[in-house]
């Protein structure tokens, strides 16, 4: 039996070895999925990147069931699709966890041979390669082509801007301290950037590579969302309790939107519906998600989802919201007719991100 094994261990090593390219990091692939994809007939699938559990769950639209685990590398957090739909990126990392207030220099030293991008196919169900993606990646954006990735890199307190062919970091961009979220305004013309440390947004041009501007906003800023225009941005500031309406074309803060007590709600993820009208919030350690009326900013409704919802993520015609509960380690199904959780679905540990995608 020990024999069989080794001969099994070493066929999938050279399998691996065949598939990945010169990009690839082979410490952090994982060419085969550790449960094979069941069959379903959903029109769409829900990814959840799990950053303690080094895995993503599939988790089909017909019936909201886990179809596959798959093994993707160390602490994934960060998830996105291609433009196709043909690929799943996930950003991994070799720096240990550390929350808000955590002693650093009391962790282990972070192995930056573990950071990468996972390529995942959703065609084949496995992760074919890995490619760089910077030190200790967390957040990043997918440019419209698909040709390029955007990367926020927190230890390195810059960008890296990955060619996804090649798999090489063709430029880095420094930011302000803890770089997180990453955006493209739906032209495609700017990129934004938000650093937690510094609180600030860099305003970068693809186009010339080169920054724009760089504005202030509230303390812990974590992602943004553009209404459909491209006029408005909508950022969360953490340790605010608020959210700050910005107008995208003079980098003023128009309106602060407040959720709830500051240190209490704490709001991390953003996300526009498909026709702009609503804005939703997760709010960590508040464990809710809250909806916003864009014309009125005004607090419409909220729900209580689960522990730290942190990524969160819309089906493809706007009515069902996805949060990854980290603490709860499931993903909760939230009916948006009714602003009501219809389902929790168990997932990894940690679940981090979400991403949806619809099925060919």
């Amino acid at each position: 039996m020990r024999k069989l094994a080794l001969v099994l261990l070493a066929a999938g090593l050279a399998a691996c070895l065949g598939a990945c390219n010169s990009s690839t990091k082979p410490s952090n692939s994982q060419p085969v999925a550790q449960t094979p994809l069941q069959q379903d007939t959903s029109p769409y699938r829900i990814y959840a990147s799990n950053e303690r559990g080094n895995d993503m769950s599939v988790i089909g639209s017909d019936g909201f069931n886990v179809l596959a685990t798959v093994p993707l590398g160390r602490r994934p957090r960060g998830i996105h699709a291609s433009p196709d739909g043909k690929f799943i990126y996930v950003a991994l990392s070799g720096s240990p966890i550390a929350g808000p207030g955590v002693d650093e220099s009391k962790l282990p030293p972070p192995d930056h041979g573990l950071d990468g991008i996972a390529v995942y196919d959703v065609a084949q169900n496995k992760v074919v390669r890995t490619i760089q993606g910077g030190d200790n990646p967390e957040q990043f954006a997918v440019s419209p082509d698909g040709k390029r990735l955007y990367v926020s890199n927190e230890d390195a307190s810059d960008i890296a801007i990955v060619d996804i062919a090649s798999g090489d970091v063709i430029q880095t961009v420094k930011m302000g301290a803890e770089p997180e979220g990453v955006e493209f305004t739906p032209n495609g013309q700017q990129v934004w950037f938000t650093s937690e440390e510094s609180s600030k947004i860099t305003v970068f041009d693809p186009a010339t590579n080169k920054v724009v501007t760089v504005f202030n906003v509230g303390h812990r800023p974590r992602n943004i969302a553009f209404t459909p225009d491209g006029a408005r941005a909508y950022i969360p500031a953490e340790n605010d309790g608020a959210v700050l309406e910005v107008n995208a074309k003079t980098y003023k803060i128009m309106k602060t939107i407040h959720l709830g007590k500051p240190g209490v709600v704490k709001p991390m993820d953003v996300i526009m519906s498909p026709d702009g009208s609503k804005l939703y919030v997760s709010t960590g350690h508040g464990r809710m998600v809250f909806t916003v009326d864009t014309k009125t900013n005004k607090v419409l409704s909220s729900v209580e989802v689960g522990a730290r919802p942190w990524g969160i993520a819309l089906s493809p015609g706007g009515s069902t919201l996805f949060s990854a509960n980290g603490p709860s380690n499931d993903v909760s199904v939230v009916d948006l007719a009714t602003n009501s959780v219809i389902k929790t679905v168990p997932a990894g540990q940690g679940p981090w991100g979400v991403a949806v995608v619809p099925r060919s």
